[in-house]
């Protein structure tokens, strides 16, 4: 007799594996969106980290320094309002707020939606870098490829330098570690030189830059490296 149920029948049960179904299923998008940005030579970021660590101030500055350059768009993470898209919008630039009414992170597919309503605000312009800034966690967003080429991943001083060994997923899975708002080195005890050790540790490949909105240590360094990526997708 079938437990589950008492139905007299024997059952073949299976387990499915909901988390890795999902994981599945979000690869395969991000391998859409992938191919259509290497289409039209335009260079994903997708910037994670807990929040107020400084993504969309990042985002500002970035944008400051290379609107007249390059073609940028951005898609705004976050689990309610469209704050952070109207900060960037303000800067000249198209932007479209992803809500996500509760999740943790973003997804393929609401990149997908995301970028296609990009799309239409560019009235046929092609974009050179779509900045994707995530939802605030370090825990789900380094779960969850979304297509980009580059995953840059900011932690502020203020929240210590022990991040790197509590969430190794958020390191091991980035290209760039930003340690961001340096100015405040004087007030914290952040040891800057064990936050690189361990997240080289992590991750050998790792570009690591410190920088600091305030006083602008460590932007021209960003500015820099990104346009050397726009170039080779170029």
């Amino acid at each position: 007799m079938c437990d589950s149920c008492g139905c007299g029948h024997n059952h073949t049960h299976k387990t499915i594996d909901v988390n890795q179904s999902l994981l599945k299923s979000n690869e395969e998008a991000a391998a859409g969106n992938r191919k259509h940005f290497d289409e039209d030579h335009i260079l994903a970021v997708n910037i994670i980290s807990s929040p107020g660590s400084g993504k969309t101030t990042l985002l500002e500055k970035t944008i400051d320094v290379l609107k007249d350059e390059v073609d940028i768009g951005v898609l705004e993470g976050d689990i309610e309002t469209d704050l952070d898209a109207e900060r960037i919008r303000k800067k000249g630039i198209p932007a479209v707020q992803l809500t996500t009414g509760g999740a943790c992170h973003l997804d393929s597919v609401l990149v997908h939606k995301g970028f296609h309503s990009l799309e239409h605000q560019l009235n046929g312009r092609k974009l050179d870098i779509l900045f994707i800034e995530n939802v605030g966690n370090l825990v789900c967003p380094a779960f969850f490829d979304l297509g980009e080429h580059l995953r840059v991943v900011l932690i502020s001083v203020p929240e210590g330098h022990d991040k790197p060994l509590k969430y190794p997923k958020a390191i091991r899975t980035s290209h760039v570690l930003m340690i961001s708002k340096t100015d405040l080195l004087p007030y914290f005890d952040f040891d800057i030189e064990k936050i690189k050790k361990d997240a080289l540790s992590l991750n050998p490949h790792l570009k690591i830059i410190e920088t600091s909105a305030k006083t602008g240590e460590g932007l021209n360094e960003w500015i820099e490296y990104i346009k050397s990526k726009v170039i080779n997708k170029m």
